[in-house]
């Protein structure tokens, strides 16, 4: 089946000379890897590529090449367009406004809508950065160090460097597949996962001062006055969520960050056989069972109520 979808895929890649690649709000590593790799490996072929991210590019991901090539915002007339690792057309913010529907969806979210042209959606990859190095082997398309060492960052992202239960052996075999193509593993998982800014780090001491947890949730929240206090310029929680995921007996995390334009931003993270997507996606978002988001317009205190009351009933029927 997904070899039917990559023939088919190679086919609209050929017929185009000027290809827009999107990906979505708030990158993340598997959104920033998937846009480049993919990115990288169409010009390499030829093609006039734009590759936009309607967020820019965190701090974190800069180093990798081609990094100063995305933008913020297509500029012209594409003869195919391209979705990455998004689940829903909101997930790409306004960039296509003034566009048709995208040709190409390709992601790997349970919750994906299926809302292009053509639909290349694997739930069982680990992260969109393995389904893009299915497809570029299958197209026969050259994996460049470049394109490798953006897609690794993809995977080592996605999974919190191989940690997620998601993990399969096909992703080990990808990860082996890109390091063969010249991707320096141990520097790109510790760009990715181990380094911080010194900001960040205040940023967490802000929101682990007042964790909470009731039964097998913990939780934390991140204002804006705590972000000034930090220094800390992103408007996401600096990763602190996977912190608060190894807290001993914890089954569900769950970390509200206030955004400026009166919104909260929610993540969630769980143990096996607690779908929080399904919380998520009653809020507007969505993702995996066992890691998920949503935007949330309103005020902080009185999201975290709802939120909660939510998890408390979620835990009740899955019988956490």
């Amino acid at each position: 089946m997904k070899g039917e979808a990559f023939t088919v895929l190679g086919e609209k890649i050929q017929l185009a000379g000027r290809i827009l690649v999107v990906s979505h709000i708030r990158p993340d590593g598997d959104s920033i890897g998937s846009l480049l790799g993919l990115g990288l490996a169409l010009q390499n072929a030829g093609k006039a590529v734009q590759m936009v991210s309607p967020d820019g590019v965190p701090e974190n991901f800069k180093h990798l090449s081609g990094s100063d090539q995305i933008q913020q915002n297509p500029d012209g007339v594409y003869d195919l367009i391209m979705a990455l690792d998004c689940s829903d057309l909101k997930r790409v913010g306004k960039v296509l406004d003034d566009y048709t529907i995208p040709d190409v969806n390709i992601d790997h979210h349970v919750t994906n809508l299926n809302f292009a042209r053509l639909n290349i959606v694997d739930t069982q990859a680990v992260a969109t950065a393995e389904i893009l190095v299915d497809a570029l082997s299958f197209l026969e398309m050259p994996l460049t160090e470049i394109c490798a060492s953006a897609l690794l960052t993809g995977v080592i992202m996605d999974t919190l460097g191989f940690r997620t239960h998601n993990m399969t052996p096909n992703a080990m075999r990808v990860v082996a597949n890109l390091m063969e193509a010249g991707a320096n593993l141990p520097e790109l998982y510790t760009k990715a996962l181990l380094q911080r800014s010194f900001e960040a780090v205040r940023f967490w001491g802000e929101g682990l001062t007042h964790v909470q947890r009731e039964g097998g949730i913990v939780w934390t929240s991140l204002s804006m006055a705590e972000r000034e206090i930090a220094g800390y310029s992103g408007r996401d929680d600096a990763d602190l969520i996977n912190v608060l995921t190894s807290i001993q007996d914890a089954k569900v995390a769950l970390i509200f960050v206030e955004q400026p334009n009166g919104s909260v931003k929610v993540s969630w993270r769980s143990h096996p056989g607690i779908d929080v997507s399904r919380v998520a996606m009653r809020y507007g978002g969505g993702g995996h069972p066992a890691a998920s988001g949503a935007v949330i317009t309103g005020e902080l205190d009185d999201i975290q109520s709802s939120v909660l009351e939510e998890m408390r009933n979620l835990v009740v029927e899955e019988k956490v």
